[in-house]
């Protein structure tokens, strides 16, 4: 590694000139990586309700589905309305009362079950299908074109209008992530370093590497909007030790070697050495999600995992040459140091020791309940605010038709009229269901085939199948329609076992239950890395367990905290904020561990070993949590989508808590599993006579 380190700095300007090169292809495949919006879409292939999209896909042209309520229009105007909805790009088909009956025919003579399923007053509503799936880029456009032609007295709701929302927010506040966090971590550096334009340089590399990394992603097929969201703030919270390790390093080798060229490559040698092992865990946190079978996990695991690599790298090349090529100006810009001493904090931690374990205990039990009883909520109309045009648009049609969500349910179509008839009857009688729309509550089963209109049964029968339209008077992700949901399954398969409840309410009952494995084994997969890696570096069996159940402790008051402020997060929360918070803290863990346990075994008693590693611990610690906190407190106050504001709040509120936790708490556990780390530690030799 130093012959490689030693090229590194002789070739730093043609390494500079290499990576501003690299930005080119890096900005294009950035602009060019395609965003997926559409979180429903991540759910696992082999679903019956994916398996149903595709089917509405391929038998009835139809992907998106929207509710559109008009308001204060008359027939002829609503119909004109209707004509121009049908002539925008992808918009497959628009089903209203005109539909079954020619509007000459006054809508009172309609069956009361199919007039109130179309109006209410002075407001009607229409069902609009996209021929495109419900998050493409081709069905946003085409939800932007209707609100185009629309006026402010009518709605599109359903989750095609919510993507659209989301694409529109983050569209705009991504940028505004980025400079927040590099604004926020810039001044704790200003600050903690001992020169102003230091900071620069550190936000300048990772900055590069958060474009590498934002680039390559052109390779996937998509990412989500919340990897989208999350990447860059999350890469250079998760990567600005590696900066700080390499300076600082610098700083002591600059000491040993007047050369600075030469101080240079000792302290890469030795950083990248410190930064590989540091950012295993981290690595491992990310990866452990790539094992959810809701793959918006693998997803953001690979392209973090991914990012956290391409910064090590950047560290460890681009860095340097910054340092050393503008080393004037850091040097003209040098200050104080304006960190303050720990060591009065880190005597008391030391001689109150029992009663910071005492208060582990303590707090540990309502912090389990807090963490075990934390709500989630599902329904993504939930992390969009009120002013949104889809959120807007799904209450207007919740107050004024009393439909919560609409699910679609695909049949045989060789299932005989009266079996049908006959089926739709008992799915009307299911609690909550509010209307069904298929052709045997449009035409009387007892009408022979032939005189049905061709328009008509183009719209709800294909070769194959039949559709059934059900609106339900329960919100998404309730208990309630779940439990709907559940009997319409069942009846319907009483009648046809190949039949499919889809929409985005079965969709969203699925997506219940597979998060909700995936959360078990997400948490067991990234405790047993990041246990196995501490035990590997370690060579203990005490020390892992110890590391790991401080910061697990950690993540307990976190997410417990949530419960004890009766706050509902989303549900991707739960899944990434243990394992994001696991691989990234439990460094600072490591690192006093590691002071503690050379001081040891160079002969050193217990206790000035632990209050020595505390010492020399603690500043690095509060700068790395100061600045993971401080780079995510600014997205989770500045979004406007809950998903990610409640995402970045639980990952800034973690890393103070680790941070605290780690200082006061693991100190006590050094002091009271002394012997039991020795004995269980390999070669963990202890001079006589400490």
């Amino acid at each position: 590694m130093n012959k490689i380190s030693q090229k590194i700095v002789k070739h730093r300007i043609l390494i500079l000139l290499i990576a501003v090169l690299l930005l080119i292809p890096s900005v294009i495949g950035f602009i060019n990586t395609k965003i997926n919006y559409d979180i429903l879409s991540y759910l696992p292939k082999d679903l019956e309700t994916m398996k149903g999209q595709d089917v509405l896909m391929d038998e009835f042209g139809k992907g998106g589905f929207s509710m559109y309520i008009v308001k204060g229009m008359d027939n002829k105007q609503v119909e004109n309305l209707k004509e121009k909805i049908e002539k925008v790009n992808h918009v497959d088909s628009v089903i209203w009362y005109d539909d079954i009956l020619d509007l000459s025919v006054p809508k009172e003579i309609l069956p009361d079950n199919i007039y109130s399923t179309f109006n209410n007053k002075d407001e009607t509503l229409m069902a609009i299908f996209y021929d495109t799936s419900m998050g493409s880029d081709e069905t946003m456009q085409a939800v932007e074109d209707i609100r185009d032609i629309s006026n402010e007295e009518c709605f599109v709701s359903g989750m095609s209008s919510v993507v659209t929302d989301i694409k529109n927010l983050i569209n705009h506040e991504t940028v505004v992530y980025v400079i927040i966090a590099a604004i926020l971590t810039g001044l704790i550096l200003g600050f903690s370093m001992d020169s102003f334009m230091i900071p620069v340089f550190f936000l300048l590399s990772i900055g590069i590497s958060i474009i590498y990394n934002l680039g390559s992603n052109f390779f996937f097929d998509d990412i989500s909007f919340i990897t989208k969201a999350l990447a860059a703030v999350l890469q250079l919270a998760v990567t600005m030790d590696y900066s700080i390790f390499l300076y600082h390093r610098y700083q002591e080798e600059l000491a040993n070697y007047q050369d600075k060229n030469e101080a240079m490559a000792h302290a890469i040698t030795n950083t990248f050495t410190s930064i590989v092992g540091s950012s295993i865990t981290t690595i491992a946190g990310f990866l452990s999600l790539c094992f959810m079978t809701f793959t918006l996990g693998l997803n953001l695991g690979i392209v973090m995992a991914k990012g956290v690599v391409i910064g090590i790298i950047s560290c460890v090349t681009i860095l340097p040459s910054l340092i050393l090529t503008f080393e004037k100006s850091i040097n003209k810009f040098k200050h104080k140091n304006f960190m303050p001493s720990f060591d009065k904090l880190s005597n008391f931690v030391i001689k109150n020791y029992k009663v910071f374990a005492i208060l582990f205990v303590v707090i540990l039990i309502p912090s389990i309940y807090g963490y075990n009883n934390t709500k989630v909520y599902y329904n993504l109309y939930d992390t969009l605010p009120q002013t949104c045009e889809s959120i807007k648009a799904n209450n207007e049609i919740e107050k004024t038709f009393n439909i919560g969500s609409t699910h679609m349910v695909l049949l045989d179509k060789d299932i005989s009229r009266k079996e049908s008839y006959e089926l739709t009857k008992k799915i009307e009688n299911i609690d909550g269901v509010k209307d069904v729309l298929s052709m045997d509550t449009i035409i009387d089963p007892s009408m022979p085939d032939e005189i049905i209109p061709n328009e008509l049964k183009d719209q709800i029968e294909s070769d194959n199948y039949k559709l059934m339209i059900i609106n339900s008077n329960y919100k998404t992700a309730s208990d309630e329609v779940n439990n709907q949901i559940t009997k319409i399954q069942n009846l319907t398969k009483s009648y046809d076992k190949n039949s499919m409840v889809i929409g985005e309410a079965p969709c969203t009952k699925d997506l219940i239950d597979v998060t909700d494995h995936d959360f078990k084994v997400v948490n067991y997969i990234s405790i047993t890395a990041v246990f196995l890696i501490i035990l590997t570096v370690f060579k203990s069996i005490s020390i892992p367990v110890i590391l790991v159940t401080i910061i697990e402790f950690a993540i307990f008051i976190n997410m417990g905290l949530s419960f004890y402020t009766n706050t509902t997060i989303p549900f991707v929360a739960s899944i990434v904020i243990g394992t994001i918070q696991l691989g990234a803290t439990v460094d600072y863990a490591i690192l006093m561990t590691t002071r503690y346990k050379e001081e040891r075994e160079k002969g050193m008693a217990k206790k000035d070993a632990v209050l020595l590693a505390l010492k020399t611990s603690t500043s690095s610690i509060i700068v790395s949590a100061l600045g993971f906190f401080l780079s995510t407190l600014g997205v989770s106050l500045y979004s406007k989508i809950d998903m990610i504001s409640a995402i970045c709040t639980l990952l800034s509120r973690g890393a103070i808590i680790s941070m605290f936790v780690v200082i006061l708490m693991l100190p006590s556990a050094l002091m009271i599993f002394d012997k039991l780390i020795i004995k269980t530690t390999y070669k963990f030799n202890v001079k006589e006579g400490e």
